[in-house]
């Protein structure tokens, strides 16, 4: 299976077989109750909250998934590794922190933070960005805030269309419609501002705005957005230095389930928030640090 998967602490395995739970995936022998089933003939599939298992049966389970998913997994090893040791690096030279590191750091140890930034990104299409060197990136103060628009497609899936990336001098690092690329049943243009005719002649691909991504985030830059996890999926891309402000701003009366609107956050908390151009396209993105 490799020393890396291996090798991980229990708490890493329970998270990937909570994750193909989730995910609803399924190895060599079924999924995990499938596997509990088949293989524990004194408990079966009675007890499969997985933190209740030794971590032999975990790694048992893992194993019986084909080479692409035990990579993937692998990955989800690593990222917990990388977590670990910018906590580490914060905890030793806590006085050098800067505060957009902490506020990273407070993403990633919200309640949600696993279930929403776990992303599945062994599926084809996807593209995982690391964040380098630990010492190098918790240098980096700098930021970039992106916001999408989606439209609905006749296969009942949501494709992006127009991507904006501003950094925290307000720059516009990119702008761009994008070709969904297959047939599309809503537009939105009330929220997106996107019409059929604004995508005629429109060339540029979500491969294309991926690998526009992987530029403008070199050397551990911090990509910060409004309940971002949801642009990333749209996005296809797997990054993990982020800030999410849906998780940092709260307010006392919603459930810790719940998070406010940015137009809520930036009229209470005082926030500004740049509205791209051009005029049509008024959808905020996200300056709720700068």
């Amino acid at each position: 299976m490799g020393e890396r998967l291996a090798g991980a602490e229990k708490e890493v395995l329970v998270e990937i077989v909570r994750f193909t739970q989730k995910n609803g995936l399924k190895g060599a022998e079924g999924g995990w109750k499938d596997f509990l089933a088949r293989n524990d003939k004194k408990f079966g599939a009675s007890v499969s909250d997985p933190k209740k298992r030794t971590k032999d049966v975990l790694l048992a389970f893992l194993v019986t998934f084909s080479k692409d998913f035990q990579k993937y997994f692998r990955k989800l090893v690593r990222r917990h590794a990388e977590r670990r040791a910018i906590e580490q690096y914060m905890n030793e030279f806590s006085g050098k922190i800067s505060p957009e590191q902490k506020l990273v750091q407070l993403t990633t140890e919200h309640l949600d933070y696993r279930k929403n930034y776990y992303f599945p990104s062994y599926q084809e299409g996807w593209k995982v960005m690391r964040i380098g060197k630990v010492s190098s990136s918790m240098n980096s103060g700098a930021m970039l805030a992106i916001d999408c628009e989606m439209v609905l497609c006749h296969d009942g899936t949501e494709s992006v269309v127009r991507v904006c990336v501003v950094d925290n001098t307000l720059e516009v690092k990119l702008d761009t419609l994008v070709n969904p690329l297959k047939a599309v049943a809503d537009y939105r243009t009330h929220i997106t501002g996107v019409s059929k005719k604004d995508l005629e002649g429109v060339t540029c691909s979500l491969v294309d705005v991926q690998k526009s991504l992987k530029k403008i985030l070199a050397k551990g830059k911090i990509l910060i957005g409004h309940s971002l996890y949801r642009d990333l999926y749209a996005l296809k891309f797997d990054y993990s230095r982020v800030i999410d402000t849906a998780y940092i701003f709260k307010y006392a009366n919603l459930p810790t389930t719940s998070s406010a609107s940015l137009n809520s956050l930036c009229k209470d908390y005082k926030i500004f928030a740049f509205y791209f151009f051009p005029y049509w396209c008024w959808k905020p993105v996200l300056f709720s640090i700068f």
